[in-house]
């Protein structure tokens, strides 16, 4: 059986005193009008964690949430993403406090930035983690990764980075789309996985697999596909603007799924085919 879960729980970042919540809570696609209450109805479930992007256009209201909330920025745990490079390290650098800015002011930080994809190639992802590195340097950030990186680009980083190995890689991750060969390589090098569309955006809802699953434990198919990641070790991103679904995706403490479940739910990845946004490539 897995050890018993709590929505406390937290896991080290490699090579760092940060330690990052395992479950929480995405807001891509959520507008800026409903970004607000959205992050404090997951404040409210019990998650501590919020994960948005330069792309998403709502950093501002992430940290207006935590604003209205009333814990302290500390409680909080914030990721942030930078899609492209400004054409220089320096203008680079000055995206990046950009959203700083947004989510926590003039002397804020954000937890954990990351570069949004690994698709501008190679000359725009050593800007971008240099300047990462400078921002870590100046504790604007606590810690600094990636999102949608395969192996190779990864490996790439080792030619000049300070900071090695990333702290996170973030991809789309679930039953149906495990990628395993970049998973087994973040954990072999200690690099904290997190897991995108984990609900498979409601699309497997009438799996029959998942729903057989469901129906043992009294639960819902969304509810075992987050208990999945996170007896995997992932950390799952679930994301709603329904507040009852918001507290729903957070209510996966009171199950367990056993041993054979697991091997069950290993059983459903299908490769490539299973992916709903993109799958890494590994090779540069």
């Amino acid at each position: 059986m897995a050890p018993k879960l709590a929505i406390t729980d937290v896991l080290a970042l490699p090579n760092s005193i940060v330690k990052i919540p395992q479950l929480g809570f995405g807001v891509y696609l959520s507008p800026a009008e409903k970004c607000v209450a959205s992050c404090l109805a997951a404040l409210k479930a019990g998650c501590r964690h919020i994960d948005s992007a330069q792309y998403y256009a709502n950093e501002k209201e992430v940290g207006e949430a935590v604003l209205q909330s009333g814990f302290k920025r500390s409680d909080v745990f914030i990721t942030t993403k930078i899609l492209t490079a400004a054409g220089s390290v320096d203008k680079t650098y000055e995206k990046l406090l950009e959203s700083v800015r947004k989510i926590n002011g003039k002397d804020g930080y954000v937890d954990v930035f990351l570069i949004h994809t690994a698709s501008g190639g190679s000359k725009a992802r050593k800007e971008m983690w240099l300047a990462l590195e400078r921002l870590l340097g100046e504790g604007k950030t606590r810690a600094i990764g990636t999102s949608n990186w395969g192996i190779g680009h990864i490996e790439e980083l080792k030619g000049f980075a300070k900071v090695w190995p990333p702290h996170v890689n973030q991809i789309e991750l679930h039953a149906f789309s495990q990628q395993r060969e970049i998973v087994e390589y973040c954990q072999e090098n200690g690099i904290v996985v997190e897991a995108y569309c984990p609900l498979v955006r409601n699309q497997k809802a009438k799996d029959p697999t998942l729903n057989e699953i469901a129906k043992k434990h009294g639960k819902q198919t969304g509810h075992v596909l987050i208990r999945y990641c996170l007896q995997k070790g992932w950390v799952p991103l679930p994301k709603s603007d329904n507040p009852e679904r918001i507290m729903e995706n957070a209510n996966v403490y009171d199950f367990e799924l056993t041993n054979e479940e697991m091997e069950i739910l290993d059983g459903l990845d299908q490769g490539q085919t299973g992916s709903i946004v993109q799958v890494v490539i590994n090779s540069l």
